[in-house]
């Protein structure tokens, strides 16, 4: 089930308020100009499906996004809990960052927690299958996948080059939960 939690930004944490309904979270995240949107898929995806195949079950909906936000580049990533690198890959989006881009996801599979700093509050958002999150460039973020990352995403980007990040060099990161594939 999706989550949002939104704590204050001071340090310990205070407790957060929690929301769990989807038309709330996309209200609460709307209201800071965040995207949240749960999508379906036009046709099945069996596991292991290619690259060419998620993205066509997702096509409408990509389009559309494309059309309205300019995006130049899809594509699609997977992670499991047996890949190699997960480690590395994990600790590379923990550290609070910006793009100078949108940073846009939708999760086919699986699950991830995206981290928003905005205003003097945290937005801990948990993304599940049939989440999209757009996040707005200059957005300060971090995300994690759990030590036992899975999850399959569609990534949108403007930068054909991909994703770049400028990583702020605050440790605020460090002091907020980090994502329970139990909870």
């Amino acid at each position: 089930m999706s989550r949002l939690r939104i704590f204050d930004e001071s340090l310990p944490p205070s407790p957060p308020a929690i929301f769990h309904e989807h038309a709330a979270i996309a209200a609460e995240l709307g209201q800071v100009g965040v995207r949240f949107e749960k999508w379906e898929a036009s046709q099945p995806i069996v596991p292991g499906a290619s690259q060419d195949e998620v993205i066509a079950a997702y096509r409408s909906d990509i389009d559309r996004l494309m059309a309205e936000k300019g995006y130049q580049a899809v594509d699609v990533i997977s992670l499991s809990p047996d890949h190699p690198d997960r480690a590395a890959l994990r600790q590379k989006f923990l550290s609070e960052h910006t793009h100078s881009e949108d940073e846009v996801r939708f999760f086919v599979a699986g699950s991830g927690q995206f981290t928003l700093h905005i205003d003097g509050k945290v937005y801990d958002i948990l993304c599940e299958k049939g989440d999209l999150i757009g996040v707005p460039d200059g957005t300060r973020h971090w995300f994690d996948m759990s030590e036992a990352p899975y999850f399959v995403a569609i990534r949108l980007f403007t930068n054909k080059e991909g994703w770049v990040a400028n990583f702020t060099g605050d440790d605020i990161a460090s002091h907020f939960p980090r994502m329970d594939p139990a909870a």
